[in-house]
């Protein structure tokens, strides 16, 4: 028997850490997006909070174009999205596109952490967005000419991903078997020995 998008959601949920914020383990990307349109009060708190990440000298390079699904942003976005994406994004009501600045405001220098500030704000707005009941799902597969080009962005703005956010649907309302099986199949992490160091290749202690 089919899962549910409960069942899903239940399954995809990471197990708890005690003293680590439920909402870490909570936030996962779904593909299948319900018909429920996202309204304009959730949005501005979604924002909200990616506009209290940290940036390098308060910077705060990022952009994001926002639309949604009845909008010219929406289609725009969409249009850039390669075909992959586009045969399950599109059932989302609202799509994202980011981008940042990459030369520092006050003095015109590079900011070689451009990209990195925007995927900070990024990370706080799918952690929002999770906190409101809302669901996420980042994409780096579109093409940034298309999208540079559909929105006239200067070449000193470098592109992040593009985000769909809405509300969770069923998994069976996806267009094919790949991405019902992608979707009700468990999440896994690496274990932090294979990332955290005390020296290269040399996993840290942490007790």
């Amino acid at each position: 028997m089919p899962k549910t998008a409960r069942e899903v959601n239940a399954l995809k949920h990471a197990p708890a850490v005690d003293g680590v914020l439920p909402i870490l383990h909570q936030r996962w990307s779904p593909r299948s997006f319900s018909d429920r349109d996202v309204s304009p009060e959730l949005l501005k708190k979604v924002f909200e909070a990616a506009r209290w990440a940290a940036s390098s000298f308060n910077e705060q390079p990022w952009r994001f174009l926002v639309g949604d699904r009845n909008s010219t942003t929406y289609k725009k976005i969409l249009s850039a999205l390669v075909p992959f994406n586009q045969a399950w994004a599109a059932s989302a009501p609202v799509l994202i596109l980011g981008a940042a600045k990459t030369r520092f405001s006050h003095n015109d220098a590079p900011n070689r952490v451009a990209l990195f500030d925007l995927g900070a704000a990024s990370s706080y707005l799918t952690l929002q967005a999770s906190a409101l009941g809302l669901h996420t799902h980042q994409m780096a597969g579109f093409d940034e000419a298309i999208a540079r080009q559909a929105f006239e962005i200067p070449d000193i703005y470098v592109l992040g991903s593009v985000i769909a956010l809405g509300y969770q649907g069923e998994p069976e309302a996806l267009p094919n078997q790949q991405f019902i099986d992608q979707e009700v199949a468990p999440r896994q992490r690496k274990p932090l020995k294979e990332f955290v160091f005390s020296g290269w290749d040399s996993a840290a202690e942490l007790g």
